[in-house]
């Protein structure tokens, strides 16, 4: 890309960008990409990898995995459930999740070995659906940008065949999760937010914020001397487990109130 045209983005970039207050109230600057246009990024990422990667054919896997993603969707604000969410189950053996813009979440079947049952799953779950509605792809495009001018952001705001507002350079030589940034891990600070956010939901939704402790219990055993990839960019598991115990024992309120009101997901 030539050197005026990269400043060009850069400056428009700029312009289009804002700043906004997180669920935990954390400022972050976001708005590199208008959020539709990172929502149609997200549903393309997503059906582009199930068309390239191997889907689960076990139906009870999916429906169990659909139910946990509905009970938690239907606690997020109005706005954020109106964007049709869905979620895919892929037959591979990493123990991992993920969840896009524009509703979309990935589960790998590996997740199973260490989410032994609902409420762990939920914590997996949620964790992922809390980057979403804190807007943590949106921070990170914009910090992308903000850095090196990033070209897939300059792609989709200059526009091209790839549909309105989403351009060559978007996509160009490789996939659009990888491009767009989708799949790369999170700063400490979206991960510790994340926690915090997805805690507070799966204990809305009526799954027992205590499971995220044993979750993450699991997810270090099975990584033994070696930490699971999904460990790479996180707090330190030993400090984490520490805020997990201390913030479940505050939301028990929530989670029995949520049980009180009918909230008893029955999801396997």
């Amino acid at each position: 890309m030539k050197p005026f045209l990269l400043a060009l983005g850069a400056v428009v970039v700029l312009a289009a960008c804002a700043t906004t207050t997180s669920p935990t109230g954390r400022t972050q600057y976001v708005g590199a990409v208008p959020e539709a246009q990172l929502d149609q990024l997200g549903s393309q990422a997503f059906a582009e990898m199930k068309a390239k990667q191997k889907l689960s054919n076990d139906r009870r896997q999916t429906a169990y995995v659909g139910c946990v993603v509905n009970a938690i969707v239907a606690q997020l604000p109005a706005q954020s459930r109106q964007i049709g969410w869905e979620s895919a189950v892929f037959a591979d053996d990493n123990p991992n999740a993920f969840a896009l813009p524009g509703g979309k979440v990935g589960v790998y079947t590996g997740i199973f070995s260490v989410a032994r049952n609902q409420d762990q799953l939920a914590a997996v779950i949620a964790h992922e659906i809390g980057h979403v509605i804190s807007r943590h792809h949106d921070e990170r495009i914009t910090r992308q940008a903000g850095a090196s001018g990033a070209l897939q952001v300059v792609g989709a705001l200059l526009g091209s065949r790839y549909g309105e507002g989403v351009g060559n350079a978007a996509v160009q030589g490789g996939s659009i999760a990888a491009q767009a940034g989708f799949l790369l891990p999170g700063s400490r600070t979206q991960e510790s937010e994340a926690d915090v956010v997805g805690q507070r939901l799966m204990a809305s939704a009526g799954f027992d914020p205590r499971a995220a402790v044993n979750l993450w219990q699991n997810m270090i055993a099975a990584g033994g001397s070696r930490p699971p990839q999904w460990l790479s960019t996180h707090p330190d598991p030993q400090s984490r487990i520490g805020e997990l115990q201390s913030r479940a024992a505050s939301l028990m309120p929530a989670y029995e109130q949520a049980r009180s009101a009918g909230r008893v997901p029955r999801c396997g």
